[in-house]
């Protein structure tokens, strides 16, 4: 299927948001949460993200997650992912239990689209050391894209993670589930880099983004994605495609905020002070 058409269907599938110029909404994409091992990219900016999402609680965000929020490919089980990374997740529960947070599911937790995968896994969640189950996000719903539509203007936004249409990773799924799963889940503690992946190879990255240009071109709607962890921002008179990076660069991460009718790019990084001490730091690259 190609991307276009592939796009239009999810599109007329997309589960609604309404939003206004007071609504104050940030977006985080391929975060990968892992089990803490050393395949977990996630954990060295772990503290760095626990620290930007709570500033974002505390400012009254709404947290959207654009998929491959957790690394379900490489990680068979999500109890070990929930163990390794507990105080993310009752950050992530304040969220939901205030009604703030929208999670989408990408190539990397697809298997977030069961409803019975959710039941199990993501609705309840067990406390290792009492051995007993307590809320996670009690009937979640985890979609494959959003529409925000702005309550006076009508402006759309379309929300998605941004593997649709890309061969490898969405019609031909259960190969690379196969691939990271079984081959390179053990070849990455190495640093061997998984060629299908649009992260890891600039021409794949580049196919994914012009295609969705050409989508944005065609239907004059904005998109917000993740997938290829290249973070964009357009210039002035190029298609309205905006990536929110990733989580998972080595020195730290990023993420798009929509504020009060402006949006911007913003990474979190940690820096050094005079005296030695540690900080994390939040700029605003663009926007």
């Amino acid at each position: 299927m190609r991307t276009s058409s592939r796009l239009d269907k999810v599109f007329r599938n997309a589960f609604p948001v309404p939003f206004d110029d007071n609504s104050k909404i940030v977006f985080f994409g391929d975060v990968h949460r892992g089990d803490d091992s050393l395949s977990d990219e996630f954990g060295r900016n772990r503290h760095i993200y626990d620290h930007a999402i709570d500033f974002y609680y505390q400012s009254g965000c709404t947290y959207v997650e654009v998929g491959d929020g957790d690394e379900l490919l490489e990680q068979p089980k999500f109890k070990h992912i929930y163990t390794a990374h507990v105080t993310t997740f009752e950050i992530l529960k304040k969220f939901y239990k205030e009604g703030r947070l929208y999670m989408l599911y990408g190539n990397h937790n697809l298997q977030l689209k069961s409803r019975k995968y959710l039941e199990k896994n993501l609705h309840f969640a067990e406390d290792e050391f009492s051995e007993t189950k307590e809320n996670l996000f009690p009937n979640i719903n985890v979609h494959e894209a959003l529409i925000l539509k702005h309550r006076e203007t009508g402006q759309e936004i379309f929300v998605v993670h941004g593997h649709q249409g890309d061969l490898l990773n969405d019609q031909l799924w259960f190969f690379s589930f196969f691939m990271i799963r079984y081959v390179w889940r053990f070849l990455h503690i190495l640093g061997v880099k998984y060629a299908a992946s649009p992260s890891k190879s600039r021409t794949r990255r580049h196919k994914v983004e012009k295609n969705y240009n050409r989508w944005n071109t065609d239907h004059n709607i904005m998109i917000i994605c993740g997938h290829t962890h290249r973070a964009k921002f357009p210039r002035e008179g190029e298609p309205a495609y905006f990536n929110t990076g990733c989580c998972i660069h080595p020195r730290g991460i990023t993420c798009l905020e929509l504020i009060c009718g402006n949006i911007s790019l913003v990474s979190w990084r940690t820096h050094t002070r005079k005296d030695g001490s540690l900080y994390v730091k939040r700029t605003v690259l663009q926007g």
